[in-house]
């Protein structure tokens, strides 16, 4: 039982981890289950993992968030984008993810997973272009603030896959040592 449960938790921190790809909050899905494999298990057995170790999950997954809206927010404010922007380019690039897990599909994993992140990319520019719009800037200047916000959404992704990178690690270590 106890070794079912050590496969499920380590598929749900894998999958949790490639969904970020999508925008969605795969870290905190890792903590969570990592919480509740900490909270079902024993905490003497061979497979158990601490309490210590979800508090540690937490703190990398804030870790994650920070670096994922730092890059965005530096993005957009740097070339002088607008708070309306920044939110739309968020909504975008969560929009954008799932749009490119579906146009992905006839290409099997990978190409859901690169099409997801690209189009998120898109879309946070998109709607950071939109944003700017809306608020009577001129198409120049609109653009130059989406191209930030799709710099800002790689970049941010990709700390996020990192720092989650690091968690799948902590949680597979956990489980075995």
């Amino acid at each position: 039982m106890h070794i079912l449960a050590a496969i499920a938790l380590t598929l749900i921190t894998i999958v949790g981890w490639l969904s970020q790809l999508l925008g969605l909050p795969g870290n905190w899905i890792i903590v969570v289950a990592a919480a509740l494999y900490a909270w079902l298990l024993p905490s003497d057995g061979r497979l158990a993992i601490g309490w210590n170790t979800v508090v540690a999950l937490a703190a990398l997954a804030v870790v994650g968030e920070v670096v994922e809206f730092a890059a965005g927010a530096l993005g957009v404010s740097k070339v002088g984008g607008s708070r309306r922007g920044a939110v739309l380019a968020l909504v975008g690039s969560m929009v954008g993810g799932v749009v490119g897990l579906v146009v992905g599909v006839p290409i099997p994993i990978i190409g859901s997973l690169a099409a997801a992140l690209i189009f998120g990319g898109v879309g946070a520019m998109v709607g950071a272009m939109l944003g700017e719009s809306w608020l009577g800037r001129d198409f120049e200047s609109s653009l130059e603030v989406g191209k930030a916000a799709f710099v800002g959404r790689m970049l941010g992704t990709l700390g996020k896959l990192i720092v989650g990178s690091v968690m799948v690690v902590v949680v597979l270590l956990a489980i075995v040592v």
